[in-house]
């Protein structure tokens, strides 16, 4: 890439800042330039702005089409965002990682996740990727109170949503030469919303004959994947079906530090890590940037900068199998710092 790449960094909270610093040192390590852009959003935006998501930071993340994420904290109970726009409108969301997706038009969540050595036991050849729609479903907030003793959540399936992951998973499996996607639903329960979503699926498959499909429900797919993970590639699968699935999985593969994540729409991308923000360990120097630095991978990949992305992969798979610099919740005893420069060190001089 001749000219810098623009990105626009959004720091979170918690360990946010300081894994979002080391996936930025490990990015610059490959050689590339970046003109990195920090974008307020949170409590930084809060206290700068007066609401946790101003539009002008959407506007700005939006412009830059890019951005890498660390991780926001979202309290229980207290995670709504109304977001105001432009013409007055509102929109109301459960969360303000919900509200980021949705704003910045967001429809799909990628989570590669694969067993890195023995840190990884019996699912060390794990290497699957989790494809989550992440616009419906019960998470797109829909509840309300009936009355003091009872609450409903509506679980919203639009045909057009689930196509458009459909067709962005099987184009996925086709350009990286995986063999097989599979649907995780419960349309034997849930024959209208589920169904709809396993219909589309079906739909979609008849366009891509070079790619093997089926299905599974998604408590079988739960224990298949912990018993037999070979007999899944890609999976797609609704909005709570894929967070609860590709928990599990990075639960298999030997901490949710090593599951990063993307979130990917028509006209951008945004990068994080699949962990929360760790509040406890903030400021101590041991976070596990890992699976932000992956995520930085996955970024990579977006920008058409292959060779850049696969050094970096191959230097966190090269750290963890080595087993000798790894921070605490990996069982090892290592700094943020020391962990980040391990990383370096090995994407500088191309030793995987």
């Amino acid at each position: 890439m001749s000219n810098p790449l623009q990105v626009a960094v959004v720091v979170g909270n918690g360990i946010g800042p300081e894994i979002t610093a080391a996936t930025q040192r490990v990015l610059e390590a490959t050689g590339l330039a970046f003109e990195w852009v920090p974008v307020a959003v949170g409590e930084q935006a809060a206290v700068e702005h007066g609401h946790p998501l101003p539009q002008a930071s959407v506007r700005q993340l939006q412009e830059i089409g890019l951005a890498i994420k660390g991780p926001l904290i979202v309290e229980n109970l207290k995670g709504r965002v109304v977001c105001t726009h432009d013409d007055g409108t509102e929109h109301v969301y459960p969360s303000l990682n919900n509200a980021l997706r949705r704003e910045l038009r967001l429809f799909v969540n990628p989570r590669p996740l694969r067993g890195m050595g023995a840190i990884s036991g019996r699912w060390a050849e794990l290497d699957i990727v989790i494809m989550r729609e992440v616009t419906e479903d019960v998470y797109a907030g829909l509840e309300r109170m009936v009355d003091a003793d009872r609450a409903e959540a509506i679980k919203l399936t639009t045909r057009a949503a689930v196509r458009r992951v459909a067709r962005y998973t099987f184009e996925f499996a086709r350009k990286n030469g995986r063999r097989r996607v599979t649907c995780a639903h419960k349309a034997n329960v849930l024959g209208l919303t589920d169904g709809m979503f396993l219909n589309c699926c079906r739909e979609m498959a008849a366009e891509f004959p070079e790619v093997a499909f089926d299905d599974c429900m998604i408590d079988a797919a739960a224990y298949a994947l912990v018993k037999t993970p070979s007999r899944f590639d890609v999976i797609v699968t609704s909005n709570q079906y894929g967070d609860i699935l590709s928990d599990l999985a990075a639960g298999l593969v030997g901490s949710l530090g090593l599951a990063p994540g993307a979130n990917i729409g028509e006209a951008g991308a945004m990068f994080e890590a699949s962990h929360g923000a760790a509040p406890d360990i903030a400021g101590k120097g041991i976070a596990n940037p890992i699976a932000l630095i992956l995520s930085g991978a996955l970024l990579l990949r977006h920008a058409g900068a292959l060779p850049e992305a696969a050094r970096v992969e191959a230097a966190v798979r090269g750290v963890v199998i080595e087993g000798r610099v790894l921070t605490p919740d990996l069982g090892g005893k290592a700094t943020t710092e020391e962990l980040t420069a391990a990383i370096c060190s090995r994407v500088r001089s191309g030793v995987s």
